[in-house]
Formats: structure tokens, C-alpha cells, sequence
């Protein structure tokens, strides 16, 4: 009873884990064969993963069940979320780094939620402001680090990363917002993430061709160790991390479920102390702690 009541919410916490695998992946493959490569070859890759699970959960190969209105929206929603979000994302991963990219990214919750109350007419109630609150504050303690003269706090960021990042939170905010009105009538998250992936192949397909870039796409193919990033970050990205975090907004308010996939760097932490051997500082601890009282807002009350 309890986990059918918190569906929606259990979907978002899964949704920041596959999003903190997939952060690591295409982080280091966009650092190996450029981030536009990374992102073409992942969404074909993603398709046929979802593709090959809806055919056996669905009986259908394609989302040739949607209705006219549901392509419409989920069309927009891959053009925003994969090609304009992703694009400038992971361009930032290669400037700042996938941690503070993902601090950046904590600014989808609040603009996720501003356009539901706009244009979904969605409510949200005080404790879940407050759970929104202490999540974003949390990740940005842990993330921040204290100035050199011990005064504030900083951190160390190019302004063009910054703003390829929040191009990203945008794009991802915006995304969501479309997902759910295409998702209308209970339509299936998979499906839908079928055709914005669909969108976002041609959209990358469309730009590639404009920037005459296919060469390079096609050279990052023999590259083994980026490819095999590419394809774990797929796995985990537009396949299960995408349509999870559908299934979330389909089952909770936007703004909260953005809240709660907001903590992926919070999860960042713990691989990046066990495989990149970096230090936790007192604040990120304390960032932790913090983000991890906000989120249970949302499962308690």
C-alpha cells in the first residue's frame, strides 16, 4: 500500500540513480570523442533498448497506438529535452564536470515547478516546498566548496559551462512539462519515450548534417572504450533513466518528482570517493544530510 501511494516518488529516487550512472558514463566518453558524437549514438543505442522492451512487454515494436495530440507533445518534448537540454549538458560536462553540472541542474525542480503551476494548474502544498527547499540546499552544500579566505563559499566554474548547464535545466524542466501533457489518457512512459528519443534522432540527425560532423560520429565508433561508456550510459539514460522518471510525473507533481532527481549529486559522491579516490568534505557530508531530510518529506507526509 505504502509503495502504490508513493509510486510516483519511488520512480524519481530510481530515476537519480540511473541518472548518476549515466552522468559518469557520458561524462568520460564526451572527454573522449566530443559530446554531439556522444549524443547521437546514444539515443540510437537507447532506441533499440526500448524498442526491444516494448515489443516484449507491448506487443508493439513502435508507439503506433498514440494519438495525433500525444506525437504532437512528445515530438516538442524530445526536441527541447534530448537536442536542446542534452546538447548544451553535456557540452558542460566537458567544461565543468559532471558534479557541478549536476549542481546546475538542481535548478530544474524550481523551473520545473514554476511551469506546472503555470500551465498545468498544479498545487503544491507547504512541507513539499519545504522538502524542495532543503534538497536543493542540500545538494548545494554538498557541492560548493568554502572560498579560500573562509568567508563563503565557491566554486570553480567557467561562465560559458555554467550557462551551457542551465541551458540544460531548461531544456530538462521544459521537457518534463511536455512529457506529461503527451502522456495524457495514461499513455505508456515507454512508449512515450519511444518517440521523443524518435525526435531526438532526427533532431541530432538534422544538426550533425548542418554542422558536417558525420565524420567524427562515425569515427567515434571504433573507439572501444567510449563506446562502451556510451552504451552504459544509454542502458541507464534514455532508456531506463527517461522512462522512470515519465512514470514519476505520471505518478506525482512535476515539481516534486524533479526534486527528488535532483540529488544525483548527492549519489555522485560515494563513486567518486571509491573510483576516482576524492576526499568528502565536511560540507558535502553535512549537504547530504540535508537532502536526504528533504526528501523524506515527500515519502512520510
Amino acid at each position: 500500500m505504502w509503495i502504490q501511494s508513493n509510486f510516483g516518488e519511488l520512480a524519481a529516487f530510481s530515476t537519480a540513480i540511473f541518472w548518476t550512472i549515466t552522468a559518469l558514463a557520458f561524462e568520460s566518453a564526451s572527454l573522449k570523442v566530443g559530446s554531439l558524437s556522444v549524443n547521437i549514438i546514444r539515443l540510437f543505442i537507447g532506441f533499440i533498448f526500448i524498442s526491444t522492451f516494448t515489443f516484449i512487454t507491448r506487443g508493439l515494436l513502435f508507439p503506433t497506438d498514440a494519438n495525433p495530440t500525444q506525437w504532437m507533445w512528445l515530438i516538442l518534448s524530445g526536441i527541447i529535452g534530448f537536442v536542446l537540454g542534452d546538447l548544451f549538458l553535456f557540452k558542460s560536462y566537458t567544461l565543468i564536470g559532471s558534479r557541478f553540472a549536476m549542481l546546475i541542474m538542481t535548478l530544474v525542480p524550481p523551473l520545473t515547478a514554476l511551469q506546472g503551476w503555470l500551465f498545468l494548474n498544479e498545487r503544491l502544498s507547504l512541507l513539499h516546498f519545504l522538502g524542495m527547499s532543503l534538497t536543493i540546499l542540500g545538494i548545494s552544500l554538498a557541492i560548493l566548496q568554502r572560498s579560500t579566505d573562509k568567508k563563503g563559499f565557491t566554486f570553480k566554474l567557467s561562465l560559458k559551462g555554467m550557462l551551457y548547464a542551465f541551458t540544460g535545466a531548461v531544456g530538462q524542466a521544459s521537457g518534463l512539462i511536455l512529457s506529461k501533457l503527451g502522456m495524457s489518457d495514461n499513455y505508456n512512459p515507454f512508449a512515450a519515450t519511444q518517440i521523443r528519443i524518435i525526435a531526438g534522432i532526427f533532431g541530432f540527425m538534422i544538426l550533425v548534417s548542418i554542422m558536417r560532423r558525420w565524420k567524427p560520429v562515425f569515427s567515434s565508433l571504433r573507439h572501444g572504450e567510449a563506446m562502451t561508456r556510451i552504451g552504459i550510459g544509454s542502458f541507464f539514460g534514455p532508456f531506463l533513466g527517461v522512462s522512470f522518471s515519465l512514470l514519476a510525473v505520471q505518478h506525482t507533481q512535476t515539481g516534486i518528482a524533479s526534486t527528488i532527481m535532483a540529488i544525483v549529486p548527492i549519489l555522485i559522491i560515494p563513486p567518486s570517493i571509491l573510483i576516482f579516490k576524492q576526499r568528502i568534505t565536511v560540507w558535502e557530508a553535512i549537504g547530504a544530510v540535508i537532502s536526504v531530510a528533504g526528501i523524506s518529506l515527500f515519502f512520510i507526509f
